[in-house]
């Protein structure tokens, strides 16, 4: 399953690179691209180990609260 997360907290350069580390350490990720300039961030995950509140709470836990894009 993919989905995007809009993270309006991204405020420098290397803030994707906080949060993919973040969202990379979720088990069953297997992508995840960040995006500054639209502060999006795709990730691709397997639904069966991991869930959208389970993304969420890991950016968020890292300072960067986000929420799924509608």
């Amino acid at each position: 399953q993919t989905v995007t997360l809009a993270v309006p907290g991204m405020t420098c350069a290397t803030c994707p690179i906080t949060i993919k580390k973040a969202l990379s350490k979720v088990d069953g990720v297997s992508k995840t691209e960040v995006d500054f300039s639209t502060k999006l961030a795709v990730v691709t995950f397997d639904d069966a180990k991991t869930n959208v509140q389970a993304l969420s709470k890991a950016t968020t836990d890292v300072g960067y609260p986000s929420e799924l894009k509608k």
